[in-house]
């Protein structure tokens, strides 16, 4: 049983979006097994996955805000620090997605490289066989040659097709909560 306790996110009347979340504790918004000063310390992953997949399901550009509610309050006043705590934490998950594209996009320019010195080896030995060679033996050569060398350009075809676009959301995401609104509240208030 997940001892997070979540609700339904809101949608007010202005086109804002509240995500709920219902904890026991402070304690239960942190990954217990991170070692860092409370402000840098990661979101526990259960909470993480419900914010960031609520978030991916409102309108890109509407405003959302993060509404926690504590059945045990602290001693000491923990909103600013929460709130701290949850905008540290997106903003270097949005810098870790920051720099996974641009490792893609070095990937892609050199499987580009590959890909393209390869289909030109293959296309330049297809044009070195012998023009009259025919017959079952040469027509598999150079199909051969053809397919892979357009096979070597798979790879970068697919990074920038099809594997940025997802990076570039999931940065926008966490730079999105990484600046929204933090309210935390003692149970019974809403």
């Amino acid at each position: 049983m997940c001892p997070l306790e979540t609700a339904k996110p809101k949608v007010n009347t202005g086109g804002s979006h509240t995500i709920k979340l219902r904890l026991r504790d402070i304690n239960q918004l942190f990954n217990s097994m991170d070692p860092s000063p409370f402000l840098e310390k990661d979101l526990d992953d259960e909470a993480e996955e419900f914010i960031v997949g609520w978030a991916r399901e409102f309108p890109r550009d509407a405003p959302i805000s993060l509404h926690i509610q504590l059945e045990q309050w602290p001693p000491e006043d923990p909103r600013e620090m929460i709130q701290q705590a949850v905008h540290s934490h997106f903003a270097h998950r949005a810098e870790l997605a920051d720099l996974e594209f641009r490792a893609l996009m070095k990937q892609g320019w050199t499987s580009l490289i590959i890909g393209l010195s390869c289909l030109a080896i293959c296309l330049f030995i297809i044009r070195m066989l012998p023009g009259g060679a025919t017959g079952t033996g040469a027509s598999v050569v150079r199909e051969s040659l053809t397919i892979a060398g357009w096979v070597a350009m798979w790879r970068p075809m697919q990074i920038y097709l099809y594997d940025w676009w997802p990076l570039r959301q999931r940065t926008r995401i966490y730079v999105k909560l990484s600046q929204m609104p933090v309210e935390v509240v003692p149970k019974g208030k809403s």
